[in-house]
């Protein structure tokens, strides 16, 4: 179920010359799994922008987006105080219900806010959790110290090398100790991280969407169970449903 609501910024700042934090206030009870996402209205704009939830409390939703665009430029340029017409609850989010007990999180860019709630999610359950996050270059890097104050352990890939392991997420996952693997981020590095494992897991898809909950259509991608929609289906999909 999804829901319609104004929220309040308390703060949004950014992270890197390109990435953005913002936290807002308001009704959170729709938002129940990890790798959810939120649709935001913004003036000027005719599609709402879909933006992955990061973190969730009571009354507090905090998102990391990049400035890709006119919309997201604009929402870069907002201040505290100011509000928002937010859809909440979207999509169907990550699953912790399984036997895993050493999940690995791969992310590569903004892919990577979502895995921090589920982070968050799997060592209150007590798993030995670890993750790879991957970025261009070390000026890109955001997200790594909160990941690691979970007590997780944390590797760094780059592609030019200038931190961490140098090339994708998939380099720095060799040599890893993993039963699961739950991955976010743009779809080359989805497919490579889904072949480079045994194990099962879950994927994280990303598809222009036109009204985010499953009205329009507009994001329906074929899978081993049929037509799915990624904004309501997904945008998590288990393994054995992928057809890459």
């Amino acid at each position: 179920m999804y829901k319609k609501g104004i929220y309040e910024i308390e703060s949004n700042e950014p992270l890197t010359a390109a990435v953005w934090r913002m936290r807002l206030a308001g009704d959170t009870q729709y938002i129940t799994a990890a790798g959810q996402f939120v649709n935001i209205a913004v003036e000027g704009c005719y599609l709402r922008r879909p933006i992955s939830v990061c973190d969730v409390d009571e009354g507090h939703i905090t998102i990391i987006y990049k400035t890709v665009g006119r919309g997201t430029e604009i929402m870069s340029r907002m201040r505290a105080g100011e509000r928002l017409d937010l859809l909440t609850g979207l999509g169907n989010g990550f699953s912790t219900d399984n036997a895993a007990r050493r999940p690995l999180l791969a992310g590569g860019g903004v892919g990577i806010p979502p895995l921090y709630n589920l982070a968050k999610r799997l060592k209150a359950q007590g798993r030995d959790v670890a993750a790879v996050l991957g970025f261009n270059r070390a000026d890109e890097i955001f997200c790594a110290d909160e990941f690691r104050a979970l007590g997780i352990d944390v590797r760094i890939a780059t592609t030019d090398g200038s931190a961490g392991i140098k090339g994708f997420v998939t380099d720095a996952m060799r040599g890893m100790d993993f039963d699961y693997v739950y991955s976010c981020g743009p779809l080359p590095m989805l497919r490579a991280v889904c072949e480079a494992t045994d194990c099962d897991g879950e994927y994280s898809f990303e598809e222009r969407m036109g009204c985010g909950f499953g009205a329009c259509m507009g994001c329906t991608c074929n899978t081993a169970g049929g037509a799915k929609r990624i904004c309501k289906e997904g945008p998590v999909l288990k393994k054995s449903e992928i057809i890459w």
